[in-house]
């Protein structure tokens, strides 16, 4: 249970990395790892819970992981099919919020479908948000919300914009901002993920392979993080 004491953020951002080292490392197909990195995945949305957090954003696919090799492009839809499918009971059961942020319109129509049937059965809830990246570059996001703020606004509102209106336009509008994003796998890039929204998040990079990160990891990140005194810019 959340330790009312310590100042656990309230929204969090993770960057699954290292399915594919993982995977390597023991001797597997990369299939195997990102089968590893799922279940991982649903483990870390329930820590999530249990501490406290209210919003979590998870980087799935980029908008630069559609150059990988058909292969792999095609499991890694089989398990964004599986989130919208046989998963979706589940996260309805749990009362999980879910919010796809991204180019959905990527997606073969049958995971389109089941994104919008899951996140009209979740809409509601208010447990917990799950605000799943996919197809998601933060460059592609800020382009995508000046075209529809120039297209919607005149000269004369444009002239008047501020950040409040900017960010009813991006792909996460309605959702806090992550105050603590965590990256996976040793590496120390941010690598395009909510760059608008992460200008004060607090940033961890755990050298876990993604399948490989533990609760207790989880946990050990959370405590830094309230040991931390947050000014943004103060």
């Amino acid at each position: 249970m959340t330790d009312k004491t310590k100042n656990y953020p309230k929204s969090v951002g993770i960057i699954m990395d290292g399915n594919r080292r993982w995977a390597r490392a023991k001797g597997l197909d990369v299939f195997k790892g990102h089968e590893a990195g799922y279940e991982r995945f649903k483990d870390f949305v329930g820590w999530a819970k249990e501490f406290g957090v209210r919003t979590v954003y998870v980087y799935a696919f980029s908008t630069e992981n559609w150059n990988r090799s058909k292969s792999e492009v095609g499991y890694l839809m089989k398990l964004f099919a599986n989130v919208v499918g046989g998963e979706a009971k589940n996260l309805v059961k749990k009362k999980v919020r879910v919010k796809f942020v991204g180019q959905t319109d990527r997606f073969s129509p049958s995971i389109r479908f089941g994104i919008r049937n899951l996140e009209r059965a979740t809409a509601k809830f208010a447990g917990i948000n799950l605000v799943i990246c996919v197809s998601y570059g933060g460059r592609a996001e800020i382009l995508s919300a000046i075209k529809k703020l120039t297209k919607e606004k005149s000269s004369k509102e444009l002239s008047k914009i501020d950040e409040g209106m900017f960010e009813k336009y991006l792909w996460t509008a309605g959702f806090p901002d992550p105050e603590l994003i965590i990256r996976t796998s040793g590496e120390t890039r941010t690598s395009n993920f909510l760059p608008w929204q992460s200008v004060y998040s607090e940033w961890f990079f755990s050298k876990s392979m993604w399948p490989a990160f533990t609760k207790k990891e989880f946990e050990k990140i959370l405590d830094d993080f309230s040991s931390r005194e947050i000014r943004r810019g103060r």
